[in-house]
């Protein structure tokens, strides 16, 4: 069995983990990464960006200025990634999951009651609560 680095997959994982998987899982890991990896060329070079200063609204430029990070810049929006998504996976499963339907996949109350077959009140306030956890761990960290 291939053993694969947790840290190279997963963005909250600070420290190598290094774990043993089957085969297929390890294909499909890797596989996925070429997949990201290229969608992220395809996307970079199909880039056009839009100005209110062009007459038609596009710009030639592949990157306009405003959108380039300084790399200290790109550092903090990496680490602040980092810092939520731990925070998003230290909750109880059910108020994870809620919180990413909601915030993520921009999924009404509703929708997501419906879903699970429970109450409104019950979501918003499993949602709230995962909230506020979330509020103090990124305090505290």
């Amino acid at each position: 069995m291939p053993t694969i680095n947790l840290r190279d997959f997963y963005p909250w994982y600070l420290h190598d983990e290094f774990v043993e998987v089957p085969e297929v899982i390890a294909a499909e890991l890797f596989a996925g990464r070429r997949y990201e990896q290229a969608h992220a060329r395809r996307m970079r070079r199909n880039k056009t960006t839009y100005s209110l200063d062009e007459t038609n609204g596009t710009e030639a430029e592949v990157y306009s200025l405003c959108h380039i990070l300084s790399p200290d810049a790109t550092l903090d929006l990496m680490e602040r990634h980092c810092r939520l998504c731990r925070a998003l996976n230290s909750l109880p499963e059910i108020q994870g999951i809620r919180v990413e339907a909601r915030y993520l996949l921009g999924m009404s109350v509703k929708d997501i009651a419906a879903a699970e077959g429970v109450s409104e009140p019950a979501v918003s306030k499993s949602i709230q609560k995962g909230l506020s956890a979330m509020k103090k761990i990124l305090r505290e960290g």
